[in-house]
């Protein structure tokens, strides 16, 4: 497909402003459902994402397997078309590993690459450059890293990021670190577009040169998240922090509790989008308590339907 164009005065967003690191919903005995996560993913594109990120961390990348992973990218190609860039996750310890991933996601029909630092092994800067550009030489996707140093346990430094954004294949970053300063000085040294990969720092990115956001609580607060972009590039910014505020519930009961496959499935089911919340272990399915604290959030948020505002299912 086609990559978005920033619109004038904006930053470069290679992959669009607003993307979801999507679930991948799942039948009640564990199997992959292709048919809720299409469901899923045009309901992401209708909200106002730009893009939708495959097998990340929030879709269960870990205990998802390979031929899963490129039969839910061909499905969500198929159903969004060129309504939005898929992004698929090649993310792996075993730089082999996620050489195939990157193959297998461009062979599915894929528009981009996010490729996470080496989690568990700590790897040295020279073996997450290596690792990086070996990935990136796969195929002749664009590439969003993926800094993430709280589940990774390493985190890029800047002589690294200097390095591995001469890669051509290299455009952006998927930021995780919580540190806004630091993306501000790597975004203007690299060329790179910086996504924030916190829902909490979407307007700092912004206001700091950010690209945009690779979202959890996006699977709810799409139309949030884009008003505020659309408002902030605007030049609306007291307009956008208003917008932006309505959006603190669902961010805080989708991200608080560290689980967010968990608790974004949760939110989905609640909204009536998906049947089921199963997830594969070792994450286990939100409870009826946290479903009910996850509606509340979404009722105060106002993102829920008059259908859906009473009561969800809770069985699975």
């Amino acid at each position: 497909m086609v990559l978005p164009v920033a619109s004038p005065g904006a930053p470069v967003r290679p992959f669009g402003a607003v993307l979801t690191a999507m679930v991948t919903p799942m039948t009640p005995d564990g199997v992959v459902d292709l048919d809720a996560a299409v469901r899923v993913a045009k309901k992401l594109v209708d909200d106002g994402n730009d893009g939708l990120v495959l097998s990340g961390t929030t879709g269960e990348s870990p205990t998802t397997h390979a031929p899963e992973k490129q039969e839910l990218v061909a499905a969500v190609v198929e159903a969004v078309g060129d309504r939005a860039v898929v992004v698929a996750g090649a993310g792996s310890n075993d730089t082999d590993h996620a050489v195939r991933m990157a193959v297998q996601a461009a062979e599915a029909g894929a528009d981009g690459l996010l490729v996470v630092s080496p989690y568990y092994s700590r790897p040295s800067q020279e073996g997450l450059y290596r690792h990086f550009a070996t990935v990136a030489d796969a195929t002749d996707l664009p590439v969003m890293l993926y800094d993430v140093p709280g589940r990774t346990c390493v985190r890029i430094a800047p002589g690294t990021w200097e390095r591995i954004a001469a890669h051509p294949q290299v455009v952006a970053n998927k930021d995780a670190t919580g540190d806004v300063y630091a993306a501000t000085k790597l975004a203007a040294a690299t060329g790179l577009a910086w996504y924030s990969g916190d829902d909490a720092l979407l307007l700092p990115f912004l206001a700091h040169g950010g690209a945009g956001i690779v979202s959890v609580s996006a699977h709810v607060v799409g139309r949030t998240f884009a008003e505020v972009v659309r408002r902030f590039d605007a030049g609306d910014h007291v307009g956008a922090l208003a917008v932006f505020r309505t959006a603190i519930p669902v961010i805080d009961a989708v991200n608080g509790a560290g689980f967010q496959a968990v608790m974004a499935k949760a939110a989905l089911q609640v909204q009536g989008v998906i049947e089921h919340r199963t997830l594969r272990l070792p994450y286990v399915e939100a409870s009826d308590d946290e479903v009910a604290a996850v509606r509340e959030a979404l009722a105060q948020a106002g993102v829920l339907s008059p259908a859906t505002a009473g009561a969800a299912r809770v069985g699975q």
